[in-house]
């Protein structure tokens, strides 16, 4: 079938060209204009066009900094492909994505990565070039290279169908997978953003969480609005919070932990947040407890996305439905956005019965072509012509989704099935309680017993047996943790969610799970 449309890189162009005097990003004390921006990534292509690598593919490890979108942009709009590794991923997990995508050409950013970039570049003979953001003992410094080149227009040569991009994803439920985008699918992210999400007229956003992920899906909605773009090497709440003062911030994307931080900040309620139209939030499930807190405190300005790497964004949580009269509704993800066709299925195929819990199933222009050399996984995820999410779900009359759970993260306890999500709800209720995580673990007699996972909030404390209290009184019995372990933090992937198969490990050692 025939995909008409621009590609990313053209509507990157396209928005650069529009605003040349315009700040398109800012950080670290440095501006760069939207022509300033231009120009980098006419000087990128042509010292990779020197180098004589044809439509390259691309291995990115770098912190938020504007020369790696523009890298981006820049090898893409040469008919390339990207992959953006890990930020906080283990040196082997970078180093099988690198084999893995098969990426020719490694850029790194030295001021961050430095001592992790040299060793990727001994661990993988089958690069043909190290590129560096800086000097290194390793590689070449692309910035001087790019100040050696000189002047040179930004070329497209970018197709509907070549590919844009790897995606692999997070890992919590075995190793990573690629999931491969085309130019068109790539695009399609975008439009979609910018037709559903309700971003500022001219957004001053704030990324702070990694661009390598969900939150670099924001600057080039925010640049095709003639918005700035501010970058920050890193979460940390003083500094996020500084910013969105004195740089009247009005929209920001954070993960649900970094949320809980801010409000365990002491300097939240001596910030000035009234810029503040639009906090993201997603990537993983949030407290409505803490949630509403978040409201009291920041303001009515959260809006919950919801999307996967093989289809984002699916659905969204607009901010007239954050409604305290409604709390119910703090618990869902919203409806589905107007670009994606989505179905409740069963395991037999089949949609599941009003309200009742089925696999959230969608079609997509954003969705992912396949898995990257995963032909079986392929057709798993891709059966029906639907793209499986692996995430349960109910829906309510008006539409509403409410996740229950990951398929692989559901506890099955003496025949019934439990969804850890809803377990979390109800233990984050209870006012001592910063975050809660709950797992599975082996029983002899249950064959799985429910266990939870509790952070205290600073200086609170709160009884086991009380919390177990607490859900046998609102989820029933089967549901109420048979353990409670008291923990500092929770383990965190690098993408800031909880990592429940880290902390699954212990308690398994080695045994198999059965679920559903």
């Amino acid at each position: 079938m025939p995909v008409h449309g621009p590609t990313a890189p053209a509507l990157a162009l396209r928005a650069l060209r529009r605003h040349p005097e315009r700040i398109a990003f800012v950080e670290e004390g440095r501006q760069l204009s939207y022509a300033g921006t231009l120009a980098l990534i006419g000087r990128i292509q042509a010292v990779l066009a020197a180098g004589g690598t044809a439509a390259p593919r691309v291995a990115l490890l770098a912190a938020n900094r504007a020369e790696a979108w523009a890298a981006e942009i820049a090898v893409q709009a040469l008919g390339g492909s990207t992959t953006w590794l890990h930020p906080l991923a283990a040196l082997p997990e970078q180093q099988f994505q690198i084999e893995d995508a098969q990426a020719q050409l490694l850029m790194v950013d030295a001021a961050t990565y430095a001592e992790r970039g040299g060793a990727l570049a001994a661990a993988c003979p089958q690069l043909h070039q190290v590129w560096t953001l800086g000097p290194a003992s390793y590689g070449r410094d692309l910035l001087a290279a790019m100040a050696a080149a000189g002047e040179h227009s930004p070329r497209d040569l970018s197709q509907a169908h070549t590919v844009a991009s790897l995606g692999y994803t997070g890992g919590t439920t075995g190793r990573s997978k690629a999931a491969l985008r085309h130019q068109h699918q790539q695009a399609a992210i975008t439009r979609a953003i910018l037709a559903d999400f309700e971003l500022p007229a001219t957004p001053r956003y704030l990324a702070a969480a990694p661009i390598s992920h969900v939150a670099g899906t924001k600057l080039l909605p925010t640049l095709l609005r003639g918005g700035t773009v501010h970058l920050q090497r890193g979460f940390d709440p003083e500094r996020l919070l500084a910013t969105l003062q004195a740089q009247h911030i009005n929209m920001t994307l954070l993960v649900p932990t970094m949320v809980y931080k801010l409000l365990d900040h002491p300097g939240l309620d001596r910030t000035d947040t009234s810029a503040l139209e639009l906090l993201l939030y997603g990537a993983s499930p949030m407290s409505p407890t803490r949630l509403l807190e978040g409201m009291e405190r920041i303001g009515p300005v959260f809006s919950q996305l919801y999307g996967q790497t093989e289809c984002y964004p699916i659905s969204l949580l607009r901010k007239a439905d954050h409604d305290p009269r409604r709390p119910e509704r703090f618990a869902s993800c919203g409806m589905p956005l107007a670009g994606c066709d989505l179905r409740l299925l069963g395991d037999d195929g089949e949609e599941v019965a009003p309200g009742a819990p089925g696999e959230i199933c969608v079609r997509a222009d954003s969705a992912m072509a396949l898995y990257w050399n995963r032909p079986e996984l392929t057709a798993e995820a891709l059966a029906g012509g639907w793209l499986h999410t692996s995430d349960i779900a109910r829906q309510d009359e008006a539409g509403y989704l409410y996740i229950v759970d990951r398929k692989k993260d559901m506890v099955v306890s003496g025949g019934f099935n439990v969804y850890p999500r809803e377990v979390e709800d109800v233990l984050t209720t209870h006012p001592a309680v910063a975050m809660a995580a709950v797992i599975g673990v082996p029983d002899p007699t249950w064959g799985e017993a429910v266990a939870a996972m509790v952070v205290c909030r600073p200086g609170m404390q709160v009884d086991a047996q009380a919390l177990m209290a607490l859900v046998k009184q609102h989820k029933g019995a089967q549901q109420a943790p048979k353990r409670i372990d008291f923990v500092e933090a929770l383990p965190l992937t690098a993408l800031g969610k909880i990592d429940k198969k880290a902390l699954r490990a212990p308690f398994w050692d080695g045994q198999q799970r059965k679920v559903g």
